[in-house]
């Protein structure tokens, strides 16, 4: 027996999911994930690397810090193998409880780890372990929230239910830098290396707590329970996707590619080196940060609605075409170190962030089958993850510090263009059934 994802207009046929619940479900999971995210990303361009590696260079630090942000990028993948494991064999609600937990106590115990100065190398360690669960915990998480969300979606409006998780990034980002931002205007500098940055780790508890609340009253997909019925479970899903579906796997990593490319040279190197180089002050470019992530807010729903419309694959090259283009903003724009300026060249960064991401909350789940579908959207993303993410702010720090940033502007530009090749060799997902 075969169920429609029209059964998700028919919450009781569901059990508890209602499209009202599913959608806050998908949404409040990964803003959640991706506020604990974004204020690592956050604390990495300020204080990790006065905090925890004190020795050398402002340079030297930047880089060093930048290098712990990475870690979580190479976890990611990991976590995407266990929690896909798990969430293609027992079930996507679970699963989602289990990587939001992961996420949250990693990120809270960040907030507690003492600097270099008070225990020495343990310090770094310890962070590098913590961001390390950071990366496994958010490695199992969009997956399974995509999927929540485009396996009780009703025929034709998978883009749209899709979007409400890629609208977690935004509103995860606007409250992580909001809160910096207001740490930035009421303490001193010394107050906030000392203990103002570990705020908003702490009160990542509060926030896991709720989604936690949230997550545990919704009820398995109709997809999955499906796949149940039929007896379509396999042992292993991650053998099974790299021996059947290696290719989708790979495609839809380097579609992902741009989206990572723009959003973390954006903020997490733009915020670093206006900061230091062009001298910006911290409360300056965090609000213009603020300002600039409203308009991946504004982009997504738009993107998601063309792309129910138009098809992923069309809406998906408009915005990589005009990502190339915008590295060549990058120079003139940021570089000038005016504030119209720079805040310009952040709105249009994060605006084609948000265009081509929000199709990925529907196009990845729509590449894989149902019984390895939470591994391979969990797998795509997160390789996209390494490849456009991990070093990212690394390779702007080095290309900035070695070419300017023409060099910089370059690096975006032909990250984007490796997407612009993965989306153009991929089949166009919209009619797919999710079965």
């Amino acid at each position: 027996m075969s169920t429609s994802p029209i059964s998700a207009a028919q919450p009781n046929a569901a059990g508890q999911n209602s499209s009202t619940r599913i959608i806050f479900a998908s949404f409040i999971g990964t803003a959640i994930e991706f506020y604990d995210f974004y204020v690592y990303a956050t604390a990495a361009a300020l204080v990790i690397g006065p905090v925890f590696f004190p020795h050398g260079s402002a340079t030297a630090q930047a880089l060093s810090a930048f290098v712990t942000f990475g870690i979580a990028f190479v976890a990611r993948p990991i976590g995407s193998f266990l929690f896909g494991h798990f969430g293609d064999r027992i079930g996507r609600k679970s699963t989602l409880v289990a990587s939001l937990l992961v996420m949250g106590a990693s990120t809270t115990l960040i907030g507690f780890v003492p600097g270099y100065d008070s225990i020495g190398s343990l310090a770094p360690i310890l962070l590098c372990v913590l961001r390390f669960g950071q990366g496994i915990g958010l490695g199992g998480e969009w997956g399974g929230a995509a999927l929540l969300a485009t396996e009780n979606a009703p025929p034709g409006k998978r883009g749209w239910f899709g979007m409400f998780p890629q609208l977690g990034p935004s509103v995860g980002f606007l409250a992580s830098n909001g809160l910096f931002f207001a740490l930035a205007l009421s303490l001193s500098d010394e107050q906030f290396r000392s203990w103002g940055w570990r705020v908003p780790f702490l009160v990542s508890a509060v926030l896991v707590a709720l989604g936690l609340y949230v997550r545990l009253k919704i009820a398995e997909t109709p997809a999955f329970k499906a796949a149940i019925e039929r007896k379509e479970r396999v042992k292993v899903p991650i053998a099974t996707l790299l021996s059947q579906h290696g290719l989708p796997t790979l495609l839809g990593a380097l579609a992902m590619v741009v989206c990572y490319t723009l959003f973390y040279n954006a903020t997490t190197f733009s915020l670093s080196y206006g900061v230091s180089v062009l001298h910006i002050p911290r409360p300056t470019f965090l609000g213009m940060l603020c300002i600039a992530v409203v308009f991946m807010a504004l982009a997504t729903p738009l993107s998601a609605w063309a792309a129910d419309r138009y098809g992923r694959k069309p809406v998906l090259i408009v915005g990589i075409v005009a990502a190339i283009l915008s590295g060549f903003t990058m120079a003139p724009l940021l570089g000038s170190g005016q504030t119209p300026l720079v805040l310009l060249f952040l709105v249009i960064e994060l605006f084609l962030m948000g265009v081509t991401f929000a199709p990925m909350g529907a196009l990845l789940p729509e590449l894989f089958p149902t019984n390895v579908r939470y591994t391979g959207a969990g797998v795509s993303y997160n390789l996209g993850g390494i490849l456009g993410a991990s070093v990212a702010p690394y390779i702007a720090s080095v290309l900035a510090a070695h070419g300017g940033l023409p060099w910089v502007g370059a690096y975006v530009s032909i990250a984007a263009a490796v997407s612009l090749i993965g989306v153009l060799c991929m089949r166009e997902t919209r009619d797919t059934q999710l079965m």
